[in-house]
């Protein structure tokens, strides 16, 4: 992939604070976060199950199931507005026109009761006010730009009659409908077989470089962020611990969170017989310890990771680490003892 240097920030997220308030107590999903997005680029947001990828998407649409959840500090930026200071209803215009988001599971997220093609024009209907038929017209054109066959056949299909890599595709009309400046999708890759997996991801990065869309793309698979992204965020604990460009971040990982993630990979040259693994759990978020929450996993923790909580502080030109000792120097000094 060809390195391209973002334009001015399309969406800048500051200080993102997002907690679930819950019998068990005060659980903190994001808790800080830091991200910008700029027009045209794909980010991908990486991380173990639990990091607060998703939680961060649905933050920034204002999604967050309210109770439990909240959005208790920060800022959300988009084209220089703050989103938090918007009301619902101009909320609701944001949504699905200037921002998309294709879901993890288009079998639950579209509705089972109504045809694809009702709930596709659905979205040219509240924000484009077209009639019935120009929106339905507007539905099967979107569904042939996904490359969905038989489109004026599918129209009138429910979720459950499509195969998964078909209702991707239809997910992924619905967000692309309204020619949105910024598509987040999370992992929408998921449960797919590796050839659909590869199709869906083709169209994505196709439709959005014809659109000049910005895109969010979330996922715990580093082939994927590899293939799509040109910069990366990495996610631990509900917090972003690196961010750099794609080249940077698989060259020269700086966190040994990250650098544990990209030893885990398997490699047709790699020599041990075993992959490498990441010893222990995350911590439960409801219960973070004290300083660096990777401190109890990671071999180069020293006193003050267990007491202090590192700022995200760069180490190279766009290269940002939260981390007190970062991994620096040459290529086999990143590299872990063999496991």
């Amino acid at each position: 992939m060809t390195q391209r240097v973002a334009d001015p920030a399309l969406l800048k997220v500051s200080g993102l604070q997002t907690h679930f308030f819950t019998r068990e107590g005060i659980i903190k999903a994001v808790d800080g976060v830091d991200l910008t997005v700029g027009r045209g680029e794909v980010l991908g947001l990486v991380g173990e199950s639990g990091c607060g990828k998703s939680v961060t998407a649905l933050s920034i649409l204002r999604l967050v199931p309210s109770p439990p959840g909240k959005v208790v500090g920060g800022r959300i930026e988009f084209m220089g507005q703050n989103l938090l200071e918007l009301g619902a209803k101009q909320m609701r215009k944001v949504r699905g026109d200037q921002i998309a988001m294709i879901f993890q599971d288009p079998l639950t997220a579209l509705n089972p009761v109504l045809t694809v093609g009702f709930q596709i024009a659905e979205v040219f209907r509240f924000h484009r006010g077209l009639d019935r038929v120009k929106r339905l017209m507007a539905a099967i054109k979107m569904l042939r730009s996904t490359e969905v066959p038989s489109a004026e056949e599918r129209v009138k299909q429910y979720p459950h009659q499509m195969s998964g890599g078909i209702r991707q595709r239809v997910m992924i009309a619905m967000g692309l409908a309204c020619e949105p400046t910024l598509l987040i999708a999370d992992e929408p890759t998921t449960a797919l077989d590796v050839t659909v997996q590869a199709q869906v991801l083709k169209l994505i990065k196709k439709l959005c470089r014809e659109r000049q869309t910005a895109v969010i793309l979330i996922t715990h698979d580093m082939g994927v962020i590899a293939n799509m992204c040109q910069r990366v965020a990495v996610m631990y604990a509900g917090r972003v611990v690196e961010q750099a460009d794609v080249f940077t971040l698989f060259r020269t990982p700086a966190h040994p969170y990250t650098n544990g993630l990209l030893r885990s990979l398997p490699k047709v040259d790699r020599k041990e017989k075993r992959l490498c693994s990441i010893e222990g759990q995350p911590p439960q978020l409801s219960r973070l310890p004290a300083g660096c929450a990777f401190a109890p996993r990671c071999g180069r923790r020293a006193e003050c990771c267990c007491r202090d909580v590192p700022p995200l502080t760069p180490v190279a030109a766009g290269h940002q680490v939260r981390c007190h000792f970062p991994i620096l120097g040459t290529a086999d000094d990143r590299l872990p003892t063999p496991c």
